[in-house]
């Protein structure tokens, strides 16, 4: 049913859409069956329009509706009322939002063989590869390569854990680690036992960054392609760092040395 505001309205809960909300909200890898990404709540909303991306789809819980600001709805394909227990039980959130935006899922980008890059190794976790999008996207990395059996860098863990980010970056996931072999920059891996100190290395830039796997740390595989090995120091004794927070600080200091 159509309103005379232009907007559809949804009460059924066998609506083929509340059943794909439900899955894109709930299902890491939905995205990539449905080829649609569900970003729930107004801040990756905004993130998402103020990068100029276009949503399919605007959702509302009825109740939010009349008072939505206009501008969530504008730049959407479709607008679409759903009544509120509908989107909160299609929602993967312990505080359902009473808004999201649906995407058409990006297709692939070509590798740019240039660009400072970070790589990612088989990360198991979704929040810290969401962090790890967003510090590449605010120290200047512009292209995140995600190995196989890596995250599923649009599931919605990862997308609220990015932060909007998802949408500043070049997002190349589900390849091979040959494809790294055309990259034309330095490859830079981190260890908690080898390598220059990170705060005495003088750091190549453009360069990429490779970060492994939580437990068993970047592969041999990756190793063997890197021209650097970086360790950070810790004058406190701790065996090693998580991968987000080693990232964050590793992408940093390149940032920073660039800037020099």
């Amino acid at each position: 049913m159509t309103s005379d505001t232009g907007a559809s309205h949804i009460s059924s809960r066998d609506n083929p859409l509340i059943k794909d909300l439900r899955k894109l909200a709930q299902d890491p890898g939905a995205y990539r069956k449905l080829g649609r990404i569900w970003l729930e709540g107004d801040h990756l909303c905004r993130a998402a329009l103020a990068r100029g991306v276009k949503p399919a789809m605007a959702v509302f819980a009825e109740s939010f509706w009349p008072g939505a600001p206009p501008e969530w709805s504008r730049d959407a394909v479709k607008t679409v009322v759903v009544s509120d227990d509908l989107l909160r039980g299609a929602s993967g959130l312990e505080s359902p939002a009473p808004m999201g935006f649906v995407l058409e899922l990006p297709s692939r980008p070509e590798l740019i063989l240039d660009a400072p890059s970070v790589v990612l190794d088989r990360l198991q976790d979704a929040g810290n590869a969401g962090s790890i999008l967003r510090s590449a996207a605010a120290f200047g990395f512009t292209q995140v390569v995600a190995l196989k059996g890596t995250a599923a860098l649009w599931a919605p863990k990862v997308l609220r854990a990015g932060m909007g980010a998802h949408f500043g970056l070049r997002l190349i996931e589900g390849v091979d680690a040959e494809v790294l072999d055309a990259l034309q920059v330095p490859l830079i891996a981190t260890s908690s036992h080898r390598g220059d100190w990170l705060h005495k290395a003088e750091l190549p830039y453009p360069c990429a960054w490779l970060m492994g796997h939580e437990g068993q740390g970047v592969s041999a595989a990756l190793e063997a392609r890197a021209t650097h090995h970086i360790r950070i120091a810790q004058p406190g004794g701790e065996e090693s760092l998580n991968v987000a927070a080693a990232a964050a600080i590793c992408l940093h200091a390149s940032g920073a040395a660039y800037q020099r």
